[in-house]
């Protein structure tokens, strides 16, 4: 019997059903024949015959039921495999896979195990595929801070969200297509940003200041010495821009200042004749005034030091100015005497002169313009000599004429000229030229009357000699040369009376 019970306990997956039956028969009767033996009544048999049955119908039915649930799981497994390989082929944008069956058959587990290694093999691509998304979307996240000058960026592919609904080459591609199109965006920004910072150096070297501290200011990762990525965002753009334009305008200025005082020592250096070699101290700002802001290019031409060596130079000159302007306004005032002199033209008053000096001496005239308007009175007067000087030049002989006249007149009111004395002969012979001279002297009065009317009607005004009207004193020579003709008939009719008188009364003796 125990061999019998041993064989009962043997593992169902060994034993056929009919083996069962037998055993669950035998085991009936050897339980019969204990009840046979024991006395137990129909009724207690029948009911441990009916446990018996229900425990039975208990355990088959939690093995069905566990069976029912495996092959569930299955199916659901099945379908999960199914459904996640078609999602993964659509989330990868691919059609099939090669050596997958397209029609699955045979039981549950022979299709899943058909089924798992292309589910292994897509997972694997997914996998990759999502490796080379979160590679692209870190690389794009990078660059997008760096354009945005996000300096503290921290490499976040690791935790870059990436959408596994769309695994496609297509969707990786734009992907790519975008970071292409940034990092084209981010290369330009850099060469905008380096072309700005070349702006800064050139634009420090010509104003000699220091661009380091310049282009620190702008942003400190522009410095090459910081050892950070540049930023290249829209604001440091703006702000280098801006910066380039305030260089500009700096050198524009500087530029104008330079050229202003250049002009002014120009104007200095020719006002008090300068030396080559003090102008050649200060030829680097004279070479400035003929050229544009956009043309110089010279490291250290618009420093301040420059401009400041300049106004120095312009201040110094000035007040040397200030102590010759005096000098100069007299020599050209002398030099306009002189003309006027020479010409017996008027001169400026002493009063008009005395005034113009204490205004150069409390500086509240303009130098430049007074010698200026000196300049521009020589020249008047220079002009007028040249046309006074064939009038001049007869009233310089008319005067010497008329000097030989007045010689003449003594002469001839001298009772002892012929008397025989050392000289008489000498004296005799400019008689007699003085004659001939002064017989020419109405003549030359007549043409020196015609020019000077000539020339007040051309000029509308008075030809004025040493402050006179030369026409009243020509008028005035003449009325006194008429007297004297007048004067002489007198004299020549006193004369002649008394000699008709005694001749008349020798003729009656």
């Amino acid at each position: 019997m125990d061999s019998q019970r041993g064989s009962f306990q043997a593992p169902g997956r060994m034993r056929s059903s009919a083996v069962l039956e037998t055993s669950c028969g035998y085991l009936l009767q050897e339980l019969k024949i204990i009840w046979d033996e024991v006395g137990e009544d129909q009724f207690e048999r029948e009911k441990v015959l009916l446990d018996l049955e229900q425990e039975c119908l208990e355990v088959y039915r939690r093995r069905v039921d566990r069976a029912n649930i495996s092959r569930a799981r299955l199916h659901q497994e099945l379908a999960e495999a199914e459904a996640e390989f078609t999602h993964l082929l659509l989330s990868l944008g691919e059609r099939s896979l090669p050596g997958r069956p397209e029609k699955m058959t045979g039981t549950l587990k022979e299709q899943l195990d058909s089924i798992t290694p292309a589910l292994r093999e897509m997972r694997l691509r997914k996998e990759e595929r999502v490796n080379q998304f979160r590679a692209v979307q870190g690389q794009i996240q990078k660059t997008s801070a760096e354009i945005a000058g996000q300096s503290e960026y921290h490499d976040l592919s690791s935790i870059v969200k990436v959408n596994e609904n769309d695994l496609s080459l297509k969707k990786l591609e734009e992907y790519q297509v975008e970071l292409q199109r940034l990092h084209n965006e981010k290369n330009e920004r850099l060469q905008r940003v380096e072309k700005y910072i070349d702006k800064i150096h050139n634009l420090s070297a010509i104003l000699g200041t220091d661009s380091s501290m310049i282009i620190t200011k702008v942003h400190p990762s522009l410095n090459e010495l910081s050892g950070m990525s540049k930023n290249i965002s829209e604001s440091i753009l703006a702000k280098l821009n801006n910066t380039v334009e305030s260089l500009e305008e700096e050198k524009q200025k500087r530029l104008e200042k330079l050229c202003q005082l250049g002009r002014a020592l120009t104007n200095l250096w020719n006002l008090m004749d300068a030396p080559f070699s003090d102008r050649q101290l200060f030829s680097h700002v004279n070479d400035l005034l003929s050229v544009s802001s956009k043309d110089v290019s010279d490291p250290g031409s618009l420093t301040l030091i420059i401009i400041q060596q300049a106004e120095a130079e312009v201040k110094r000159l000035d007040h040397l100015k200030a102590s010759k302007m005096k000098e100069l306004f007299l020599k050209k005032h002398n030099e306009l005497e002189e003309i006027c002199n020479k010409s017996h033209m008027e001169i400026p008053s002493q009063s008009e002169m005395d005034n113009i000096i204490n205004l150069l001496n409390s500086g509240e005239i303009d130098h430049a313009n007074l010698l200026m308007s000196m300049d521009e009175q020589i020249s008047r007067a220079k002009e007028e000599a040249s046309s006074r000087k064939a009038i001049m030049e007869k009233v310089e002989k008319w005067i010497l004429a008329r000097d030989e006249e007045l010689w003449l007149e003594e002469y001839n009111r001298d009772e002892n000229r012929y008397s025989v004395s050392r000289g008489a002969h000498k004296n005799l012979r400019r008689a007699e030229r003085a004659r001939i001279t002064a017989n020419k002297i109405p003549a030359l009065v007549y043409l020196l009357i015609a020019k000077t009317k000539s020339w007040e009607e051309e000029r509308k005004k008075v030809f004025l000699y040493d402050e006179v009207p030369l026409l009243a004193i020509l008028e005035e020579y003449n009325m006194l040369m008429q007297e004297k003709e007048q004067e002489k008939q007198r004299q020549r009719a006193r004369y002649q009376q008394p000699a008709a008188f005694k001749q008349e009364l020798e003729w009656r003796i």
